[in-house]
């Protein structure tokens, strides 16, 4: 334990301040994969934050945080007591992060499992490369949300900015407020009544009340499904 880290009441207190990353997140990672509560302060807004957890400890940021915070995680709890930037969660494969401001741009790119949850709003291509798991936004999602996505679902509370579900795959955007445009080979379809329960079983579990929300639900055209070379003219004009 060094003089930055400090156990109080059963939790340990790390400060991350201008210490080295990965000597802080060698403290977070220990911590965590031996199931224990840790408490960062002065995050300050630093890059690469608790990455690679594993194990059914928790992780507690006293702050902002800044690129890729939690990425490459295949467990634990991350909870950011303010905004986080890019890439959150990126190539997440198991574990939870709440998010209680705003998160930058690539939210949960990548990511193969788990749940992300931001209590606020979600920059660009949100969830752009997504394989699994949830990604919850209870505000507005920007532009490009879902591009590319491979699976899993991202659920959006307010607005989708643009270019919503562009060159989806598999996988499904979730909005409940305004989509502005679709993206590429995206369509809007109901969704059953099954998935609306599934859904709104994750947000209540999550503390979010979505009972009565008008959802639309964005998924693949699958025009680009069936790409032949010899037809990329038709193609590029989709």
């Amino acid at each position: 334990m060094t003089a930055e880290t400090v156990e109080h009441a059963g939790v340990l207190e790390i400060v991350a301040g201008d210490r080295p990353i990965r000597e802080v997140n060698q403290e977070i990672r220990a911590a965590v994969a031996a199931g224990r509560d840790v408490v960062v302060e002065r995050p300050m807004s630093r890059h690469n934050l608790a990455v690679a957890l594993s194990g059914a400890g928790s992780v507690t940021f006293r702050g902002s945080v800044g690129y890729y915070c939690g990425g490459l995680s295949n467990g634990g709890r991350i909870v950011v007591e303010g905004n986080s930037g890019w890439g959150t969660g990126e190539g997440l494969a198991d574990g939870h992060i709440t998010v209680h401001g705003n998160a930058g741009m690539s939210l949960g790119a990548a990511m193969r499992g788990g749940t992300i949850h931001v209590k606020g709003n979600a920059g660009p291509r949100c969830g752009v490369a997504q394989k699994a798991g949830n990604i919850v936004v209870e505000g507005n999602v920007g532009y490009s949300t879902g591009f590319m996505g491979h699976g899993g679902r991202v659920i959006c509370l307010g607005d989708a900015i643009g270019s919503v579900g562009d060159s989806l795959w598999e996988g499904s955007v979730w909005v409940a407020g305004e989509i502005r445009t679709l993206g590429v080979d995206a369509k809007v379809i109901t969704p059953s009544a099954e998935e609306v329960a599934e859904v709104e079983s994750l947000l209540s579990g999550l503390g979010v009340d979505a009972a009565g929300c008008d959802w639309k639900q964005v998924v693949s055209g699958q025009k680009l499904w069936y790409f032949e070379a010899r037809d990329a003219k038709k193609w590029l004009m989709i």
